[in-house]
């Protein structure tokens, strides 16, 4: 079973999708967007760096991750 989460603040967005891990546990992909009327869409997609034991703490850790990334990408931390 694959697991989803989403969390949208104005005009950015991050979607969580949970995978089984090779060795057991779940990884999970974290998509990053930001849609501007008028500009084109900016898109960001990583894997998260930790293997979770289960699909919940996945999800949840990744969508802290987008977020901790988009609050980056906001102050000009770098530059994508």
């Amino acid at each position: 079973m694959t697991l989803k989460g989403n969390i949208s603040e104005g005009h950015w967005n991050v979607v969580v999708e949970t995978t089984p891990a090779p060795g057991g546990g779940y990884r999970c992909v974290v998509h990053v967007t930001h849609d501007i009327p008028g500009r084109d869409v900016f898109s960001h997609t990583f894997a998260h760096h930790r293997t979770f034991s289960g699909e919940r703490d996945a999800v949840l850790e990744g969508l802290r991750e987008g977020m901790t990334w988009i609050e980056l990408k906001r102050t000009n931390a770098f530059d994508v």
